[in-house]
């Protein structure tokens, strides 16, 4: 253990280091004279053992300063008889523990700096853990704002939302769904946020929840994606933000749908056995040149058919060693398996990701958000 004594009585500090070789510590003293010397010496220190009168410093000042320069390194304060209410103070303030000075052995004193460390130590750990807490904390009320409940009452179609966190250690990210019905229309929303981490999440919750209002406030269709990117641009943190959309209207009583793409992989079709990427027009990024989105007009053949919306998370996973991605020609695949028509359609999302997953080798590095919306368990 390598302790900084900071004292500048030589008397003191010779019998502090007598008392430690007596007790047989091993513990490597370094002496500093004056809080300039001690900002000198301090790096590497496991722990702090502070005179509270210093020709620089005095008392819980000097404290102070030293708790500010220890980082990890614990604090022991040695402080008279006389002023042990002083001790008491410094213990408030911060320090690991006091000493009275000509009342500790050697043993005793080596215990304590021992005990200080470990307390120091046990102290850092509270800390992240509460950090890692309140981080946890603040990513569930994220997710509540990304994740919310679909607002519909049909009972014509059924729907699987699913959001899987990506990797990072944001743990959450800019991904998010919604849906909200209007009569006999029922809205789909999904999109990405281009970035991760809390401004990024955030950002996804005010685009999701500034959609829903456009939807229930009546906005005609045709302007609700390029209200949504004056959100994007006026509460986005830096100019080089943008995100991608995917919106789906249906038509609930017609059999048809419009699609409409802002940079957005395009949903997926299921119907009659067969799989096929949704042909509408790619459209411009969010955020990057002000410009509405092209319709797609979709009509669906059958009564029984399936839709799927995901964000890039999922195609963006490697296959093989290669750079090779999964992309959207593979996604087509991995659904048109005999073994993905057995899944039910409530797990299919969930087994669409550990699919994924396998090629790529281990966990995606991007968030995924799907709804999957299906009219009859169409496949």
């Amino acid at each position: 253990m390598r302790v900084l004594l900071v004292e500048d009585d030589e008397a003191d500090a010779f019998l502090v280091g007598e008392l430690l070789v007596e007790a047989d510590a091993r513990v490597d003293l370094v002496v500093a004279t004056s809080l300039n010397e001690a900002r000198q010496r301090i790096a590497g220190v496991d722990c702090v053992l502070l005179d509270l009168g210093l020709p620089d410093a005095q008392g819980l000042d000097g404290l102070r300063q030293v708790l500010a320069m220890a980082g990890p390194a614990a604090v022991c304060v040695l402080t008279g008889r006389q002023d042990e209410h002083v001790g008491i103070g410094a213990v408030a303030e911060g320090a690991q523990d006091y000493l009275l000075k000509g009342q500790v052995d050697g043993v005793l004193l080596a215990r304590a700096l021992r005990y200080a460390v470990e307390r120091k130590r046990s102290d850092e750990n509270a800390r992240r853990l509460r950090e890692i807490e309140l981080r946890q904390a603040e990513s569930a009320r994220l997710e509540r704002g990304l994740l919310p409940q679909p607002l519909m009452t049909t009972d014509q179609v059924r729907m699987y939302p699913f959001y899987r966190p990506g990797r990072h250690a944001a743990v959450i990210g800019g991904d998010f769904y919604d849906v909200v019905q209007t009569g006999e229309r029922l809205h789909l929303i999904v999109g990405d946020v281009c970035g991760h981490g809390a401004d990024e999440a955030a950002l996804g919750v005010e685009l999701r929840v500034a959609w829903r209002a456009l939807i229930l406030a009546g906005v005609a269709d045709e302007a609700v994606l390029p209200a949504l990117e004056q959100v994007l641009v006026s509460e986005r943190r830096a100019r080089e933000i943008f995100a991608t959309v995917a919106t789906v209207c249906l038509e609930l009583a017609e059999g048809r749908a419009t699609v409409r793409l802002a940079g957005h992989p395009p949903p997926l079709l299921l119907s009659g056995g067969k799989v096929a990427p949704v042909p509408a027009p790619h459209g411009l990024l969010l955020g990057v040149q002000p410009r509405k989105p092209p319709a797609f007009d979709l009509a669906f053949d059958r009564d029984d058919w399936s839709l799927l919306m995901y964000t890039d998370g999922l195609i963006e996973g490697r296959v093989g060693r290669g750079d090779e991605r999964l992309d959207v020609p593979g996604l087509c695949e991995l659904l048109g398996e005999p073994e993905a028509r057995e899944v039910p359609l409530p797990s299919l999302p969930q087994w669409l990701v550990g699919r994924a997953e396998s090629a790529n080798g281990g966990p995606l590095a991007d968030d995924v958000a799907m709804l999957l919306v299906t009219k009859s368990d169409g496949r």
